[in-house]
């Protein structure tokens, strides 16, 4: 890659990091629509039998170039940076501009289900099937009342394998499914405070999980690829229930610094918003944010590098 490749690189891996902190967006939409995706997990697969061998021989040049180190190194730096600094950006808009930035959210996700809609082959009974049981799916988690689990190591073990590989799939948000789980806070709050003990685990469930389903998810892309596209695409229409701008706030919970956030919330529509909280819907803001979301997906697939190259062998 030249150095202008290793920018955008960097910088999609910025964005997906960003993506990944905020519940309701995912990381995995990003790189779908950046055109990195399958390269993505072909990478991840990489870290086979044959890496393993190549390890033990010492042949490590070989061994980067197996696993694409390159690419994971620079795309990974941007992922981590971006979550423990531009994430406190996105989090702080959240709290004090959430109807704008839900909206370029949907935008972003509106455009993202069309692109990927695109690229499905086939439409036939069994494809669009798959694509209402996407956006049922999608809207089930999205609409699921979070729970408390224990803070052991095995559940922190867990919440990692199961929230990595929703990080992966476009629709699905990660973040969501920690603060489902009920420890978005408590390893948000690790992140902070560079809790190695509780990360460490949680890393642990990450590799786990990100290596296992992984290679699930590249066999079907690989051998049912327009059944796979299709329930993407449910997924990330389902996920706009998330992203609405106009949310009633039913519960809160407290935050790292002992604000408090959002935790359990219903959508309503912006008059009713008005009625409800007495604040501004803020329509014309929200609509030019949605507009910037959605044409700079189309930008973005648009100038992507073989976005329709999905096959990760």
């Amino acid at each position: 890659m030249d150095t202008p490749q290793k920018i955008q690189l960097f910088l999609k891996g910025l964005a997906m990091g960003a993506a990944d902190v905020v519940p309701g967006v995912s990381g995995g939409t990003i790189a779908f629509i950046t055109g990195i995706y399958g390269r993505l997990l072909a990478a991840i697969n990489r870290f086979d039998l044959t890496a393993l061998k190549l390890l033990k021989s010492a042949k490590f040049s070989e061994l980067l170039r197996h696993v694409d180190a390159g690419f994971l190194l620079i795309l990974g730096s941007g992922i981590l940076i971006s979550i423990l600094s531009l994430a406190k950006v996105v989090t702080w808009t959240l709290l004090h501009y959430p109807e704008p930035l839900w909206s370029f959210f949907a935008g972003l996700i509106l455009a993202s289900s069309w692109f990927v809609l695109k690229e499905v082959e086939q439409w036939r009974f069994l494809e669009k099937l798959l694509m209402l049981l996407g956006i049922l799916l999608a809207y089930l988690i999205s609409a699921a009342v979070p729970v408390e689990l224990d803070k052991n190591q095995w559940m922190i073990f867990l919440s990692g394998a199961i929230a990595i590989c929703a990080m992966i799939l476009p629709g699905v948000s990660g973040s969501f499914i920690l603060l489902l789980l009920g420890m978005y806070t408590y390893i948000l709050e690790a992140v902070h405070q560079f809790n190695f003990s509780i990360l460490t685990i949680f890393a642990a469930g990450c590799i786990v999980g990100l290596m296992s389903f992984s290679k699930f998810l590249s066999h079907m892309l690989d051998k049912y690829t327009s059944q796979t596209l299709a329930i993407l695409t449910g997924f990330l229409i389902g996920a706009l229930y998330k992203v609405w701008p106009w949310k009633m706030t039913i519960v809160y919970r407290l935050s790292s610094d002992g604000s408090q956030m959002p935790l359990v919330q219903t959508n309503v529509m912006p008059a009713a918003y008005t009625d409800l909280t007495g604040l501004s819907p803020q329509l014309g803001l929200c609509f030019t944010t949605f507009v910037v979301g959605f044409i700079l997906v189309s930008l973005i697939a648009r100038n992507a590098p073989d976005n329709t190259q999905l096959h990760t062998k």
